[in-house]
């Protein structure tokens, strides 16, 4: 969370790109990226728009990311269920931000959030 906040979401996800690629063994011999951007790799990489609608292996990736987000959501929630977590996972719905404006920011929310910064900063969301 703290490296979003700092770097921003998408810097944040380059580099994390990066650091999964970095921990495979064997090394792949190319990334395929769902997206416009690519990461810095040592490797030829693709980035395929709309890449999980028409790749089957970033389909499947897409597919192993959602249940490990819902899983982590679901975990996250046993803490904080006043948020709703199991339900809506985190994204910014109706239902979340009632939750953050009723009970404020979580440790867990990026400060960054528009609705998370509004609120620390007083305003409503």
């Amino acid at each position: 969370m703290e490296e979003i906040d700092s770097l921003n979401i998408l810097q944040a996800t380059l580099l994390a790109m990066r650091r999964a690629v970095e921990g495979l063994a064997p090394q792949p011999s190319e990334a395929l990226i769902d997206g416009n951007r690519c990461p810095l790799l040592d490797m030829p990489a693709r980035a395929i728009i709309g890449g999980d609608a028409t790749v089957a292996e970033i389909s499947a990736a897409s597919i192993l990311a959602k249940t490990a987000r819902d899983a982590a959501m679901r975990v996250l929630h046993q803490s904080f269920p006043q948020y709703g977590l199991d339900r809506h996972k985190g994204y910014g719905t109706a239902a979340h931000l009632a939750a953050l404006a009723v009970h404020g920011p979580a440790p867990f929310h990026r400060r960054s959030f528009a609705p998370v910064r509004q609120l620390l900063s007083g305003a409503s969301p």
